[in-house]
C-alpha cells in the first residue's frame, strides 16, 4: 500500500511543502506552516490539475472573437466601473474597511437587478436574514425575485442554487463561509481557496454573476491568499472614510473592461446613491479665497476638479517642515526641490 505524502501549507499565501519550515520562503511568514490531512491534500491536487490538463494550441487567427453580453445593475457608477454592466458568469470581488458600505451597495444592486425579472440570491454569513430585510426596508428593496439565504455551510448554498436557478449570486462574506469536507477554520487559506474554486466553476457553467465581498487587513489589503485576487475575473475596492459622506469605488482588475474608472457614491439614510454632481463636491469656492487653487484631474475618462489649499509660514529654522494631506510627501519635496533650483526663488524655501 503506498503511503500518502504528507504536506505542509503556509496559512498566509498557500506555499505547499513537503516538508516543515518555520520561515515562509515566499511571504517570509513565521510558524505558519500546517500539515494537511488527505482530504486537503485532494483539494490542492485538483485545483492545481484545472491548470494542468493538456491543450492543443490554435492559431489565433482561427479563434472566433467572444461578444461579451452585460446587462445594467440600474447604478450608473457601479455601471461605469464595471465597464458598462455586469457580465453574466463573471466573479467580482469587492473589498474595503468595516462599515465603508459594502453590504449597503450590494443589497441595493441585487433589488435593482430582481426588479428587472432576473432572480437574485443574497447570501449572508455575518447577518440573519431578519437583519437583511431590516437593511431592505430602510433602502426600500424589497423584491420579490430577491432571496434572502443566512448560511455559511457552501454544501448547503450549492444545493439552493441547484434548487432555484438564479442570475445573480451575492456572497457576504467570502472568509465565513466554509466546506464541511475540510477541516480548517473559516478564512483559513485552504477554505478561502476551495470556495473560490467552487464559485467559479458554478459562474462559468451556469452564466451566474456573482459579487462576493472580501475583508480587508490593516494594511488595507483584502484578507486571505493571494490566490484570491488571481482567481476572481474583477477586484474592486471601495476607498472613504465611514464618517463622511462621499465613497469612491475604484478598480483594480478588470478582465472585461478598464481599471482606471472610479465610481462616486453618496451615503444617505435610504442607502449609498451614486453621486450625479460630483464636480462641485471637491471644492468649496464662491468667491476669490487666497492660499487656494482650482486644478483639473483626469480618474479614467472623468474629469474632476479639485481645490489645492496652501498655507505657508515664515520659518527661523535652516531646514523648514513641510507637510501634505492628500498628497505624497516625497512628491511634494521634489516637486518644491524642482521648483527652487529652476526658478531660484528665495521665497519657496520658506
Amino acid at each position: 500500500m503506498a503511503k500518502t505524502k504528507i504536506l505542509f501549507e503556509c496559512q498566509h499565501c498557500g506555499l505547499t511543502t513537503p516538508k516543515w519550515m518555520g520561515k515562509c520562503t515566499n511571504c517570509g511568514a513565521w510558524d505558519s506552516f500546517i500539515e494537511l490531512n488527505e482530504h486537503q491534500q485532494e483539494v490542492v491536487k485538483q485545483t492545481k490539475s484545472t491548470t494542468s490538463k493538456k491543450s492543443k494550441a490554435v492559431s489565433i487567427t482561427d479563434i472566433q472573437e467572444e461578444e461579451i453580453y452585460r446587462f445594467s445593475s440600474l447604478d450608473t457608477e457601479l455601471d461605469s466601473v464595471l465597464g458598462g454592466g455586469i457580465v453574466p458568469g463573471s466573479l467580482t470581488l469587492i473589498g474595503g474597511s468595516p462599515g465603508v458600505g459594502k453590504s449597503t451597495l450590494l443589497l441595493k444592486v441585487g433589488s435593482n437587478v430582481a426588479s428587472t425579472g432576473k432572480n437574485v440570491l443574497y447570501v449572508t454569513g455575518e447577518e440573519s436574514a431578519g437583519q437583511i430585510k431590516l437593511r431592505a426596508n430602510r433602502l426600500k428593496s424589497n423584491e420579490k425575485n430577491l432571496y434572502l439565504l443566512s448560511e455559511i455551510r457552501l454544501e448547503q448554498i450549492l444545493v439552493e442554487l441547484q434548487e432555484r436557478r438564479y442570475d445573480f449570486l451575492i456572497v457576504d462574506s467570502i472568509q465565513t463561509i466554509y466546506s464541511e469536507n475540510i477541516t480548517s477554520a473559516p478564512g483559513s487559506v485552504t477554505q478561502v481557496r476551495q470556495i473560490t474554486f467552487e464559485l467559479m466553476r458554478i459562474a462559468k457553467e451556469s452564466d451566474t454573476a456573482i459579487f462576493i465581498i472580501g475583508h480587508i487587513t490593516k494594511e488595507g489589503s483584502i484578507a486571505g491568499p493571494r490566490v484570491l485576487e488571481h482567481m476572481v475575473d474583477t477586484v474592486l475596492y471601495f476607498e472613504g472614510d465611514s464618517s463622511q459622506e462621499l465613497r469612491i469605488l475604484r478598480g483594480f482588475k478588470n478582465r472585461f473592461g478598464p481599471t482606471s474608472e472610479i465610481g462616486v457614491f453618496e451615503m444617505r439614510s435610504e442607502g449609498l446613491v451614486s453621486a450625479t454632481d460630483v464636480a462641485s463636491r471637491f471644492f468649496n469656492r464662491d468667491s476669490k479665497q487666497s492660499g487656494s487653487a482650482l486644478t483639473v484631474v483626469m480618474e479614467g475618462s472623468r474629469p474632476i476638479i479639485l481645490e489645492v489649499q496652501a498655507l505657508v509660514s515664515e520659518s527661523h529654522t535652516s531646514n523648514s517642515k513641510r507637510q501634505a494631506t492628500g498628497f505624497d510627501n516625497n512628491r511634494l519635496n521634489m516637486l518644491l526641490a524642482l521648483l527652487e533650483r529652476k526658478t531660484r526663488d528665495t521665497t519657496l524655501r520658506i
